[in-house]
């Protein structure tokens, strides 16, 4: 395989490489800024967004519509100091975090917690 690949062809291979790299990025730069190419760029990637994503991000959102509810319902405890009320109030958020990951005592001990990381009770 070395004898296929000496110093000098892999350099040349390297430089023809950095030259292309460049010439498409002249390229680039000089068709970003032109209202058709927006236009059939954002076409492509929306064509892309709704062939792979769409789909799969609402049922990502649907998935996790309760836990994030919780979540924004104990930042807001937390925010206003209240976390012990969370916890006695709801405690069935409180479960739905347990089980999302989200550690809610470890912002009761430490009073500003990751959030994260496992139970040790």
């Amino acid at each position: 395989m070395s004898d296929i690949y000496n110093e000098q062809k892999i350099n040349h291979i390297i430089e023809l490489y950095k030259k292309s790299r460049e010439r498409d990025r002249k390229k680039y730069e000089k068709k970003k800024d032109k209202p058709e190419f927006k236009l059939e760029n954002r076409m492509r990637a929306k064509a892309h967004y709704d062939a792979h994503y769409r789909d799969v991000k609402k049922n990502n959102y649907k998935n996790n519509q309760e836990f994030n509810k919780a979540k924004g319902l104990f930042y807001y405890y937390k925010r206003t100091d209240r976390l012990e009320l969370f916890m006695k109030k709801y405690s069935d958020k409180v479960t739905i975090l347990y089980e999302g990951g989200f550690n809610v005592k470890n912002y009761l001990e430490t009073g500003s917690g990751s959030g994260s990381g496992s139970d040790t009770d």
